[in-house]
Parts: C-alpha cells; sequence; structure tokens
C-alpha cells in the first residue's frame, strides 16, 4: 500500500509515539501496516507484531534474546523512506520521543529491481546487498557497517522453502506435512517449477542484466539471458547429485526467482479443516520458531545473524 503525504507523517509519528519501543531495538520491515482506522492512535501500532511480515520476523528472534519491535512500513520504497524520516525527526539528543535512533533499523526484501538510496553509506538496494553478502552467506566483516539490510534471497517467502526445510516438512510436519500439486511437499518440485517458470518471467527479464551479477559466483559467464540460464539452471540440478552443489544452484534460483505465487500453492492435507492461506500463515510462523529460531548465527543463516548483528550494534552504541 501507499501512503499519502498526511498519513506517513502520522505513520512516523505513531512509531515514534508507540510506548513499546522505549529502549528496544526497531526494526522496520516491508508489508501491511494497521488500517488508516487504527493508525489514529500510537497504541495501534502494537498490533504490528501480530501483522505479516513483522510476526514471522519477531517469531525468528532465538530464545533469550532480546525482542526487537518490528513496524510494517509498506513496500520496500517506504520501509526505506520511513528510516530516514524517523530519523529527521527525532535526532540523538530528542526526549520528546520513545525512539532511541541508535537502534533504528530496516530490512527490505532484495527483489529484481534496484532502488536508489539517497544520503547513505550505500547508493542502492543492490550496492547494499553486494556488500553484506558473498556467495549466499553474510559477509561477517561488513555486516555491523549495515544500518539498512536486503534479504539474501529476494522475498521473505524464498526462506520458505530452502532445501533445509524437507526435512522439517517431512519430520516436524507429519502429522499435518504441507501439499503442493496434491501430492506431499517435494522442494525439489517446486523448485523446477519455478526454473520452468523463468521463461515467462517479464520482471527477471527486465532486470537480467543487473540479477545476473548475483550468480557470478557459481556460474560465471555461461549464459546471456533469462532462458539460457534456465536451460543451464535445469541440467545442472538433474545432473547434480552432490548436496553443497544442488543446494548452491537452489539458493542462485532463490535469489532471483520469486517463490510468492509458488508458496500459495502450498495447500493443508485433505483432512485439515483450514483454508489454504491461514494454514501458509500458520505454517509460515511454525518454519520461524521451530526452524530459524533455533538455528545458530552462523553467515548462512542470514535472518538470525540479521537480529543478532542489529542486537550487538544496539548494544555497543549504548541506550538513553
Amino acid at each position: 500500500m501507499s501512503f499519502t503525504p498526511p498519513q506517513f507523517e502520522q505513520h512516523c509519528q505513531s512509531i515514534l509515539k508507540s510506548r513499546s519501543i522505549r529502549n528496544k531495538v526497531v526494526i522496520l520491515c516491508e508489508g501491511t501496516p494497521p488500517s488508516i482506522e487504527e493508525r489514529r492512535s500510537p497504541q495501534s501500532y502494537k498490533k504490528n507484531k501480530e501483522l505479516p511480515d513483522a510476526n514471522f520476523y519477531l517469531a525468528c528472534v532465538p530464545p533469550l534474546q532480546p525482542l526487537p519491535v518490528f513496524f510494517n512500513c509498506g513496500g520496500r520504497t517506504t520501509v526505506i523512506k520511513t528510516y530516514f524520516r524517523l530519523l529527521e525527526l527525532c535526532p540523538e539528543s530528542s526526549s520528546q520521543y520513545y525512539l532511541n535512533p541508535n537502534k533504528l533499523f530496516a530490512i527490505v526484501d532484495l527483489d529484481n529491481q534496484d532502488d536508489t538510496i539517497e544520503n547513505y553509506s550505500f547508493p542502492s538496494t543492490d550496492a547494499i546487498f553486494f556488500d553484506l553478502y558473498q556467495k549466499f552467506q553474510v559477509n561477517p566483516q561488513n555486516a555491523p557497517n549495515h544500518r539498512i539490510w536486503t534479504t539474501g534471497l529476494i522475498h521473505k517467502e524464498a526462506y520458505f522453502i530452502i532445501p533445509e526445510l524437507q526435512d522439517f516438512f517431512d519430520i516436524d510436519m507429519c502429522i499435518n506435512i504441507p501439499h503442493y500439486k496434491d501430492n506431499p511437499i517435494s522442494l525439489n518440485t517446486i523448485y523446477l517449477d519455478m526454473a520452468e517458470s523463468i521463461i515467462d518471467d517479464i520482471d527477471l527479464e527486465r532486470n537480467f542484466e543487473g540479477v545476473k551479477e548475483r550468480l557470478k559466483d557459481i556460474f560465471d559467464s555461461e549464459f546471456n539471458n533469462k532462458n539460457e540460464f534456465k536451460k543451464l539452471w535445469i541440467n545442472k540440478f538433474n545432473a547434480t547429485s552432490e548436496k553443497e552443489q544442488k543446494d548452491e544452484l537452489i539458493l542462485a534460483l532463490l535469489t532471483i526467482k520469486k517463490a510468492k505465487n509458488f508458496w500459495k500453492n502450498i495447500q493443508p492435507p485433505e483432512d485439515l479443516s483450514i483454508l489454504p492461506e491461514r494454514f501458509q500463515e500458520q505454517l509460515s510462523l511454525e518454519i520461524a520458531r521451530q526452524f530459524y529460531a533455533k538455528q545458530s548465527n552462523a553467515p548462512k543463516y542470514h535472518i538470525a545473524y540479521f537480529l543478532e548483528t542489529v542486537q550487538k550494534i544496539s548494544e555497543n552504541r549504548g541506550t538513553f
């Protein structure tokens, strides 16, 4: 959604005046914010933790780690705009609001289209990505330099179908195992469907030269367009039996190919009476709680590394 200028100012003021953020790490993320009616009160912004995407990220926080406060701010551009507006309204010396500027961060989707950022250490979202990630892992040396993060995969939904989650679906969800195309979920089937759909992907075609750079660590210059990439990827995927190489191919795909529509095709088992949309939301939260919240802060776990990094930065900078 988009804000009118008055709505945007009200949105920023509601965050600044939310008592829940006192001495807390504040993380701005994408996702639909509270409705216009609810936005009239700063207290309504407490409901952010119940809204996708904020509820997913919050559920990823490991046990015993201090809980940050997440705020949905609309699309990627609006998240970034909100970040800078909050800093303008709340300088470090301000005692008018509850926000500590040293504890303010943002995370946005990588997406395929680059987004320019003015008056920041990194000029665009792609520049952030290339400095922050290396061969599908967070670069530990560079991570502390970032207050605005991009996801390491194209969208949040890509984190719902990484290769390691196949065991989670098969074992942890064995009673209510998700279905895809009327069969128990097979992530390899989803990956192949995603690769096949590249031929019709207009967004990928328009931005291909830019996103091609994300793949150079494992593909060199073996393709010149999206159709050549599709054929190359499928051939390599079918011919590779070594797990590490296969996982790299999958992460490469999840870095450039949107997963959202494929996630929407995940269905509950027939004997479970629940709307698919509700099942998908509950499943994403189970993935967050039972998988991501239990992972180490190894650089390959982007979300866990992000959460620990922002906590360390805020602690080093102190509080009011």
